[in-house]
């Protein structure tokens, strides 16, 4: 059984900065890809990053690049994060890690390529 567990969110106010946590666990897990997604209030669920198996690649979306940056602390991501800085009111949602077995499906933009989700963890950026 895989789990992925999100932590970090809260409330802050705008240009201040938060990190988010997703820790993984499962005795045959062995993750190919790990992504952030995001659902504002009343939007349909949005890719944020994305972070290869072995952290050597990277994937933002134009919205917060520059901004946030995806980072793992293995090879195996069984523990990654997302920094968020210069945070906006539009980056109000509930953020969600996502992960994926296969290699094919790995660095995706698409949320159906992602076999495990987490919970989500709220974030909301007060102006």
């Amino acid at each position: 059984q895989v789990q992925l567990v999100e932590s970090g969110g809260g409330l802050v106010q705008a240009g201040e900065s938060l990190r988010l946590s997703c820790a993984a666990s499962g005795r045959t897990f062995s993750p190919y890809g790990m992504a952030w997604f995001r659902q504002a209030p009343g939007k349909e669920r949005e890719f944020v990053s994305a972070i290869s198996s072995d952290g050597r690649f990277l994937y933002y979306a134009d919205s917060v690049k520059g901004r946030f940056a995806v980072s793992s602390v293995n090879t195996m991501n069984t523990l990654v994060y997302l920094q968020m800085n210069d945070l906006k009111p539009e980056d109000t949602a509930v953020y969600y890690c996502a992960a994926t077995q296969t290699q094919s499906r790995a660095m995706q933009r698409n949320e159906l390529a992602y076999e495990y989700w987490g919970q989500g963890t709220r974030v909301t950026v007060s102006s």
